[in-house]
């Protein structure tokens, strides 16, 4: 490193956590939001460098015949500079005291500065300076970042309460200022360092209303200044960070308006930046496991705005990994959405029905996630009504090929075979128990066509997954058989790990099968019946497997659904199988 390099050096500030999978389009907005900033103002930056405003003059203009003569100069400045260095004393031990007087430095500069806001309110010479010293001292107040077990002296002294104060402060670069503190303090990371120091600090944050502060905080910046929009996706950390720590503080954030602003982002008319990405994740996050999110987002006509976004991928791929993981978040968001019944009918109102068929025959990359949404929104009985527009819109064309044939991996993001299958028997299961009338004889034709090869294919994908389950079940037999003689205990927990694995190696798409093979031996089509049987007997398959993974699957149905569904479902299908 030559002098003009050492004088032009700036000090790396310190990394915010990674995101996964960064690159690509937006990757160059993230690596410059990745690094934490120094939101400063366009002053404070002035008289920051009115000492070295000289050097720059000096290094404008030169050509390689007056670089000597500069060298001498150079080294002088260097010089002057490395004995400033040496004047400085050293910084203080971060502790107890050291922490309680920045604080108390803090309370008395905001307290000036807003003493002075309001003595001049049309005069900013006279509140500048007191400014610029707020937002030093809030760039000073990082360090206790790096101590989460002093965390309870920020609210046993007022500042949590001071700084939520600050995010609607007249100057915006104050309240990034501010946001870019929290963000820090929030980090997931640092929190989980001390739960102590970080449970007192959430609980302050969360009642001083800080999602409510947050999201008026962000209604006022604009995206089209670069600080603001880092401002946006800090504070976008901050919900994260927090939602990670304390999951159920979802709902309560969604209610104090994070979930409307979210939507209105990502409705909004701009171009695909990092900040859209981050938006749709939060959304996703909010809804994961809540269904008062959920119910929520259904009301604020969300359903429509998920798939008004979607509909751009119907006929094109996303143009970069950010751009196709934001699609694949707003599909997450969705599925999570027709977990709850009354979404079921908004998205059937939405034509969300008729977008998925299309993008499934599109053939483009989001025909996998249609494909899970399809799932989603025809299972269980509160799908019926879903099932039965799917076939008025000849449906049936578009899932029984994907039956037929599992289309090669577009990419290694890719979800697996097994998971399409899955899918695709969900699908049909479905069906075969939504569907009445004229809609289930055109479902059960489907089976006979051809000279029944989609009951052919049907039978192929019974001894491949029955195979998988096997091997799996050979497995975790010798591991029990192990722990048996190491003379360990196979209590409930363990057993019920062990069902999970079986349900991952195929259980459950073999169970979806058996069902499929049930229903169709029951619909009272002779050649069907006869089919199933044939290829069983041919293959050395047994009526008794296939009827002792139904009466597995009957005990394990219904998980949430009522009593008395659960009953009825169990004696149908315990019915179906007693005359398979």
């Amino acid at each position: 490193m030559d002098v003009g390099e050492l004088l032009n050096y700036q000090p790396d500030r310190g990394a915010k956590r990674p995101r996964q999978d960064e690159g690509g389009a937006a990757g160059g907005e993230e690596e410059a939001r990745g690094g934490k900033q120094q939101k400063g103002l366009a002053a404070r930056e002035l008289s920051r460098y009115r000492e070295v405003s000289g050097v720059v003059g000096i290094e404008g203009g030169t050509d390689m015949s007056e670089t000597e003569e500069l060298t001498g100069d150079k080294k002088k400045i260097l010089e002057k500079l490395m004995d400033q260095d040496e004047d400085e004393p050293e910084a203080e031990p971060v502790d107890e005291s050291s922490v309680k007087k920045m604080i108390l430095t803090f309370e008395k500069r905001s307290y000036k500065n807003q003493e002075l806001r309001i003595k001049f309110p049309d005069n900013p010479e006279k509140f500048m300076e007191s400014e610029l010293d707020l937002n030093d001292i809030i760039q000073e107040m990082h360090v206790i970042a790096t101590m989460p077990d002093l965390y309870h002296l920020l609210v046993e002294l007022n500042a949590v309460h001071s700084l939520l104060g600050l995010l609607s402060h007249e100057n915006t670069d104050v309240a990034i200022a501010v946001v870019d503190l929290l963000q820090e303090l929030t980090d997931i990371d640092t929190l989980h360092e001390s739960e102590e120091g970080a449970e007192v600090l959430i609980d302050a944050l969360l009642e001083g209303q800080v999602v409510a502060l947050l999201v008026q905080n962000m209604e006022r910046l604009d995206e089209q200044v670069k600080e603001e929009a880092d401002g946006i996706y800090n504070t976008l950390a901050i919900i994260e960070n927090m939602a990670e720590f304390r999951p159920v503080l979802c709902a309560e954030a969604a209610q104090q308006g994070l979930m409307q602003w979210l939507l209105k982002r990502i409705k909004a008319k701009l171009p695909f930046d990092a900040n859209k990405l981050y938006c749709s994740e939060i959304l996703a996050i909010l809804l994961q496991n809540n269904d008062n999110t959920r119910e929520l987002l259904g009301e604020m006509d969300g359903i429509d705005v998920l798939l008004q976004q979607l509909s751009v991928f119907k006929r094109h791929n996303p143009s970069t990994a950010e751009e196709q993981e934001m699609m694949e978040n707003l599909f997450d968001a969705l599925c999570s959405c027709l977990m709850l019944p009354s979404n079921r009918d908004r998205f059937l109102r939405g034509e969300g029905l008729q977008l998925m068929n299309l993008m499934l025959r599109e053939k483009k990359m989001s025909r996998t996630s249609a494909l899970k949404v399809l799932d989603h929104g025809m299972i269980g009985p509160e799908g019926a009504d879903n099932c039965h527009k799917f076939v008025d819109i000849l449906g049936l064309r578009t899932i029984f090929p994907l039956f037929m044939k599992t289309p090669k991996k577009m990419k290694k993001t890719s979800p697996s075979e097994k998971e399409h299958e899955e899918h695709v028997c969900s699908i049909i299961a479905s069906m075969l128990r939504n569907l009445k009338s004229q809609q289930r004889s055109r479902l059960l034709n489907k089976f006979t066509e051809n000279d029944c090869e989609k009951v052919d294919r049907l039978m192929e994908l019974h001894f491949k997954f029955l195979e998988a389950v096997q091997q799996a079940d050979k497995r975790i037999e010798g591991e029990k058989h192990d722990m048996v003689r190491r003379g360990e205990i196979l209590d409930d927990s363990m057993e019920d790990e062990f069902y999970l694995r079986r349900l991952d190696a195929g259980l459950f798409v073999l169970q979806l099968i058996c069902y499929i093979m049930v229903e169709i031996s029951n619909s009272g089509i002779s050649q069907l019946h006869q089919r199933v049987h044939q290829i069983l007997n041919l293959r050395g398959g047994s009526v008794k497997v296939v009827r002792h993974i139904m009466r597995e699957y009957a005990e394990s149905i219904g998980d949430g659904k009522s009593d008395e569904y659960k009953e009825m479902e169990r004696k149908r299908i315990m019915d179906m199988v007693d005359n398979f």
